[in-house]
C-alpha cells in the first residue's frame, strides 16, 4: 500500500517539476468567484490572444483564490530561473504592457507588481513581508491559489493523501480518532463543538451503513471560505472526508452545496473523479482493506438547510426543516442511519493534522482554541479578502494589520461577525483576542469566519433590521417561536426606525427574544435575537436616539427625516406619495 502511494506521488512531483522549472513560463490566473468578479476571465482571454500575437509559449493555469481578493485580477508568473512575481489587478487593458515589461522583459511593473515568492526582483517587495501574508499560517488554505483545483497531481505533489495513507498503513481507526480530538480541533461551522468527541459519537454505533456529511450550504452574508476552499482545493476536503470515514466506520461521504455555487459544485465533482480514478476513492483504497464512496448532494436556495438536520431532511427531497431531537444524527440520521455532519473547514484541517500530529496542530493559536481561524473581510475594509490566521491575535491586529483599516479616513463603527445570528462588536472590543470563547464573552460569535466592518455612516439600529430581515425571510416557518418571533421582532425594529418606536419596545424585544431561545427548534431561531441583543449592549445610545429624540446619529434612516406626505387615496383604497417630501 505504501509502495502505491509512493509511486502516485513520485510522478507527481515529477509533473510539478515540468511545470515549476520547465523551459517556459508558467502563468497561473486567480478564476475563483473574486477573480471572476473582477473579469478575470477576460483576463485570461487577453493573455491568450497576447501571447498568441507575440508568439510566446508558455503554460497557462487556472487556480483559486489567494485570498488576497483586493488584488483581483490576480496574475502570478513563474518564469525559468526566477522567483515567482504575483501581479495585482491585472485588467485587459493591462495586459500588453505586462507581456512587453515582464514576459518578453524581465522588469515587472512596479505597478502591479504585488511580490515575489523563493526569491528576489530589485524594487519588487517579498508577498512573505506584506502585513496581509506574514501574520498568516496557511493549513485548510495551504494550497490555494497555488495549485490547478482541477489537477489531483498537483495536491499530491504538495503531501496530499499522505494523511490518508498514514491513517491507512500505520494507524487503526481508535488512533485516529485519538489523534483529531488531541488535536484540539473544533468545529468551523458555528458551535464550535469538539471534532473529535463529534466523531467518537458515530464511532460507536455499529448500525451500518454510517455516512459522513459535510455542510457547503454556507449562506452567511460576509462568508466565503467554504466556497473558497472548494474552489481552489478539493481534494484536501475529500481526503478528509475519507480519513473521517476510516476513523468512524462510515462507508460514504456526501458533500452538501447550496445549489448555484458552479465553481464549488463542478470542482468537487471532478476533484471525486480524478480521487476515484488512482484507487483514492471507491474499493479497497490504496490497497487496503478500506473502502468509501464519495458524492456531492445540491440543495435549493435555504439559509435553514445549513442546520444539520435541516440539511439531512434535504438530501433525502424533503422540505429543509429541522428536526427534534432526540434522536440526534449519531443515532439517527440521513435515510435514519448513523450520521456525522462538519462543515468543509472543519474537514479540511483533518490531512494536515494527520501528516504532522497532534501536537504540531495544538501548538498553534490558543489554550481552547487551537490551529487557525479563516477569517473573511468584507465591507467597510481597505483589504477585503480570505485570510488563514493564528488563533490568539486581537481583533485589532486582524482588522487593522491585516485588512488595512478602514480606507476613507473614517473611523470603524461596528464589526459584524458569525453570520446574521452571529452578534454586532463595537470598536471598544477591538482587543478581544481571535478565540471562540473570548469573542462569545465579548456578546459576539466567530462562526464561519465573515466579518463584515462597517464605518461611522453605519447606523447599528438599521443594520440590526436588516440582519433581522434576513433571518425573519429565511425562517422555514416550522416552530412558532421561530416564525412569529422573527416577524415581531421586525416589526419592532421597523417601527423604531420610521420614528414611532414606543419606551417600551426594548423590553419587549427581549422577551420575545427570550421566548425564541427557549422555545426553537434550531439555532436559527434559538439564536435569532443575537444581533438585536448585542447591538443593544454595544450601541445603546443609537437606540435611546431612535426612541428618544425620534433621529438617526447617522442619518442612515432616511426615513426618519423625509417621511412620504400621504395625500388622496387611489382606486385600490391605499395611498400614494407625492415626490415633495415633509422635513421631521
Amino acid at each position: 500500500m505504501a509502495n502505491t502511494y509512493d509511486a502516485l506521488a513520485s510522478e507527481a512531483r515529477k509533473r510539478w517539476e515540468g511545470l515549476e522549472k520547465g523551459p517556459q513560463p508558467w502563468i497561473r490566473v486567480g478564476t475563483a468567484i473574486c477573480g471572476k468578479a473582477a473579469g478575470a476571465l477576460e483576463t485570461l482571454e487577453a493573455l491568450k490572444a497576447e501571447l498568441g500575437r507575440r508568439d510566446i509559449n508558455a503554460v497557462i493555469s487556472q487556480v483559486g483564490c489567494l485570498g488576497l481578493c483586493f488584488a483581483e485580477p490576480l496574475v502570478d508568473i513563474t518564469k525559468p530561473g526566477h522567483p515567482r512575481v504575483f501581479l495585482k489587478n491585472v485588467t485587459p487593458e493591462v495586459v500588453p504592457a505586462l507581456v512587453e515589461s515582464y514576459l518578453a522583459g524581465d522588469r515587472p511593473d512596479p505597478g502591479l507588481a504585488l511580490g515575489t515568492l523563493g526569491g528576489n526582483i530589485p524594487g519588487v517587495p517579498s508577498l512573505e513581508d506584506l502585513p496581509q501574508w506574514k501574520r498568516q499560517v496557511r493549513v485548510a488554505t495551504r494550497n490555494c491559489g497555488t495549485i490547478d483545483p482541477g489537477d489531483i497531481h498537483h495536491y499530491i505533489a504538495h503531501g496530499g493523501f499522505a494523511g490518508l495513507a498514514r491513517a491507512l498503513t500505520e494507524m487503526q481507526p481508535p488512533q485516529v480518532l485519538q489523534e483529531v480530538t488531541q488535536s484540539g480541533l473544533r468545529g468551523r461551522g458555528g458551535a464550535a463543538f469538539p471534532t473529535g468527541t463529534k466523531w467518537s459519537f458515530l464511532a460507536r454505533s455499529n448500525v451500518s451503513p454510517k455516512y459522513i456529511l459535510v455542510n457547503c450550504e454556507e449562506g452567511d452574508p460576509g462568508a466565503f471560505n467554504d466556497k473558497g476552499i472548494l474552489e481552489s482545493d478539493p481534494f484536501t476536503l475529500i481526503e478528509g472526508c475519507i480519513i473521517a470515514g476510516y476513523a468512524t466506520g462510515a462507508s460514504h461521504g456526501y458533500v452538501f452545496i447550496r445549489h448555484g455555487h458552479e465553481g464549488p459544485i463542478h470542482l468537487t465533482r471532478q476533484a471525486i473523479a480524478q480521487a476515484r480514478s488512482l484507487g483514492l476513492v471507491g474499493q479497497n483504497i490504496l490497497g487496503s482493506k478500506f473502502s468509501f464512496e464519495m458524492d456531492v448532494v445540491l440543495t435549493g436556495e435555504s439559509y435553514v438547510s445549513g442546520e444539520e438536520t435541516a440539511l439531512m431532511e434535504a438530501m433525502e427531497g424533503k422540505r429543509a426543516m429541522p428536526r427534534s431531537r432526540p434522536p440526534f444524527p449519531a443515532a439517527v440520521g440521513l435515510w435514519g442511519k448513523p450520521s456525522n455532519i462538519n462543515n468543509v473547514k472543519t474537514i479540511s484541517y483533518v490531512p494536515e493534522i494527520i501528516a504532522r500530529g497532534a501536537k504540531w496542530f495544538a501548538g498553534i493559536g490558543t489554550e481552547k482554541s487551537k490551529g487557525t481561524a479563516i477569517i473573511c473581510f468584507s465591507g467597510a475594509i481597505k483589504y477585503p479578502g480570505m485570510y488563514e490566521v493564528p488563533f490568539g491575535l486581537t481583533i485589532r491586529q486582524v482588522v487593522e494589520e491585516i485588512g488595512g483599516g478602514v480606507p476613507g479616513g473614517k473611523q470603524l463603527k461596528l464589526l459584524q461577525t458569525g453570520g446574521p445570528l452571529g452578534g454586532v462588536l463595537g470598536a471598544a472590543k477591538l482587543d478581544t483576542v481571535l478565540d471562540f470563547d473570548a469573542m462569545a464573552s465579548a456578546g459576539a460569535i466567530l462562526g464561519s469566519g465573515g466579518i463584515i466592518v462597517g464605518d461611522e455612516t453605519v447606523c447599528a439600529v438599521d443594520l440590526t433590521r436588516n440582519l433581522v430581515a434576513f433571518c425573519q425571510f429565511e425562517s422555514c416557518g416550522k416552530c412558532f417561536p421561530c416564525r412569529l418571533g422573527m416577524t415581531h421582532l421586525l416589526e419592532v425594529l421597523e417601527r423604531i426606525i420610521a420614528g414611532e418606536g414606543r419606551p417600551a419596545d426594548l423590553e419587549l424585544m427581549k422577551a420575545i427574544g427570550q421566548t425564541m431561545a427557549v422555545g426553537s427548534l434550531c439555532g436559527h431561531g434559538q439564536l435569532g435575537f443575537n444581533p438585536v441583543q448585542s447591538g443593544l449592549q454595544a450601541f445603546a445610545e443609537d437606540y435611546k436616539m431612535h426612541l428618544e429624540q425620534k433621529r438617526c446619529p447617522t442619518g442612515a434612516c432616511n426615513r426618519l427625516f423625509h417621511k412620504p406626505t400621504r395625500t388622496r387615496p387611489v382606486a385600490s383604497g391605499g395611498w400614494y406619495a407625492r415626490r415633495d417630501y415633509v422635513h421631521h
